[in-house]
């Protein structure tokens, strides 16, 4: 397939399941000058040479906007979950399908992490992701940020997003990346090692769109303190299903 035919067809994938900034025109805020929306021309060419997508078509399958503000780990997990194919929970409205959701999600051995009320709260930590992850067959690989290195993290991830099966959800602050303002979690879909960039799947779809950013500008905003979290740093935890 000629690169312009794969654009195309990725494109059109991507409008189908409203990954473009299109659905999301009406009230998203302006990106950074350091941040490529995924349906910019160059975000396209990103894509195109992206030596790195295995994660991405799973997750465009299974994407979705946070029920709440304090739900992105909630979302980011879900999502992941539905990609690996888990075998889910039944859903009433959907029966006789199942489906991981953000309601189901979350029992009683999430509530032993992370009660529900204190999630409505603040939201969730990068060592509350791995703990909630861990509630599933799922082989969750926590990495703080200020153990590791950005080598190490362009290392692990690029490798995790070249194979299927395996997912990167990362845990960032969005103001070191020149956005709006506070703690985040997301999925990460894809690794353009010419350019250097992640492709990072914004679960908060009514505030930005999934968008490119610099490995060490990503890094960056991965290494700092988070208070609810007894000011470790933040960072990225590698999924598989743990029969991988």
């Amino acid at each position: 397939m000629s690169e312009r035919r794969f654009i195309g067809a990725a494109l059109t994938l991507a409008l189908a399941f409203g990954l473009c900034v299109a659905g999301a025109r009406a009230d998203t805020l302006p990106l950074p000058d350091n941040l490529t929306g995924f349906s910019t021309p160059n975000g396209e060419v990103y894509f195109a040479e992206s030596d790195a997508r295995e994660a991405y078509f799973p997750l465009a399958n299974n994407f979705l906007t946070q029920k709440t503000q304090s739900y992105c780990g909630v979302a980011s997990i879900v999502m992941v979950l539905n990609a690996l194919g888990l075998p889910a929970p039944a859903v009433p409205e959907y029966e006789p399908y199942r489906t991981f959701t953000q309601e189901n999600v979350l029992s009683e051995k999430t509530d032993a992490v992370l009660p529900r009320a204190t999630l409505a709260r603040q939201g969730m930590t990068l060592d509350q992701i791995g703990a909630i992850l861990s509630t599933q067959p799922i082989k969750p690989e926590i990495h703080h940020a200020s153990d590791s290195s950005v080598d190490e993290f362009r290392k692990l991830a690029g490798a995790y997003l070249g194979k299927p099966g395996h997912f990167v959800i990362v845990n960032y602050l969005r103001k070191t990346l020149g956005e709006q303002i506070g703690g985040h979690i997301s999925p990460l879909a894809a690794y353009d090692a010419k350019a250097d960039r992640f492709l990072i799947l914004d679960v908060a779809r009514y505030k930005y769109p999934p968008v490119w950013v610099k490995t060490a500008d990503l890094f960056a905003a991965m290494n700092t303190p988070d208070a609810a979290n007894d000011n470790k740093s933040r960072g990225f935890v590698l999924v598989t299903a743990a029969t991988q």
